[in-house]
Parts: C-alpha cells; structure tokens; sequence
C-alpha cells in the first residue's frame, strides 16, 4: 500500500454507516466512544474510593448496568479494536511514525497544551450532552432523533465558529 494512499472518504463513511446499522442491529444500541472513558474512570474510582462508588446512584446503576464490572462494556473492547485497527492500519500503510506534528507558528508545547485542554473539554461536553460525537450525533441521526440532529448541527457550527480563533495552531503558513 502507498504511504499517501487512504481509503475514499465516501466508501470509509459507508462503511461506518453499515457497521452502525449491524451494531444497532446486534446490541440494539449505537456505537460511541465516551461510554468505554467513562467504564475506565468509574473502574479507577471504585479502586480507589469504593465506599464512596458503593454510596453514589450514579455508580451504582453503571455497577449494575454492566454486572459488577464496567470494564465488561462491550464499548471498552470497541475502543480496543479502533486502538489496535488504526495503529494496524498505520503499520501496514508505513504511517506509523511517533513524532509531534504542529505549525511552524507554535512551539510543541504550546501544541500538546492545546490537545489536551481540547481533549479535556470534549470529555466534559461529551458527558454533559450524554454522549460523544458517535454516540449522540452519528447514532442518533441514524435513527432519526431530533436531538441527535440538533447534536450533530451544533458539532459542526460549533466547529466553524471556533476555528477561526484557533486555526494559527495548525495552519501551516
């Protein structure tokens, strides 16, 4: 396979549509990504603080939903194999290269902090719109919710009206 080769952008996103089709199909729910972030932290909470995961609602009702072990989510191992498909994919296309990619205009670190306060308000927003991008958009839109239009319509303005104030942190020039 080519270096610069990928897969065409429409056949990748039938792909994704078919696969959410057979998940909904099989599970009776859609796919997401937050929910397995979400197994993992209320797994470290329970190790560490497990009289306070026994008296809280919110623990308790995931400790039952999912029988004793959030870690048993079947989201957890759909994370795993996104995890292991891309890093397989990237080796077998010669992608696989670990190194900081940013602007010229930036320094690394000025990058990384980006990342991760973006990456930490999109976990928040995830949990406080019940879901993340997959979850409460894709999913949602697929079984043609209201709030899942409204979810996806609000992703992408959302995304415009931000990158204007942030785009000196990946343009090039």
């Amino acid at each position: 396979m080519k270096k610069d080769k990928f897969m065409n952008p429409y056949l990748a996103g039938f792909f994704l549509g078919l696969l959410l089709l057979v998940t909904i199909f099989i599970t009776g729910r859609g796919l997401g990504a937050s929910g397995a972030f979400k197994s993992g932290v209320i797994s470290a909470v329970s190790s560490v603080f497990p009289v306070h995961t026994g008296e809280t609602h919110y623990y308790l009702e995931y400790f039952e939903e999912h029988k004793g072990n959030p870690l048993k989510s079947w989201l957890v191992f759909e994370v795993i194999g996104v995890i292991i498909g891309a890093f397989m994919s990237a080796l077998m296309s010669d992608r696989l290269k670990l190194k900081l990619e940013h602007s010229p205009g930036i320094t690394s670190k000025t990058r990384i902090a980006a990342a991760l306060i973006g990456g930490a308000l999109f976990g928040l927003g995830s949990q406080l719109g019940r879901g993340c991008t997959s979850g409460s958009a894709l999913s949602g839109m697929a079984v043609l919710s209201t709030g899942g239009i409204i979810t996806m319509l609000a992703i992408f303005g959302g995304a415009y009206a931000f990158a204007f104030f942030f785009r000196k942190l990946w343009i090039t020039k």
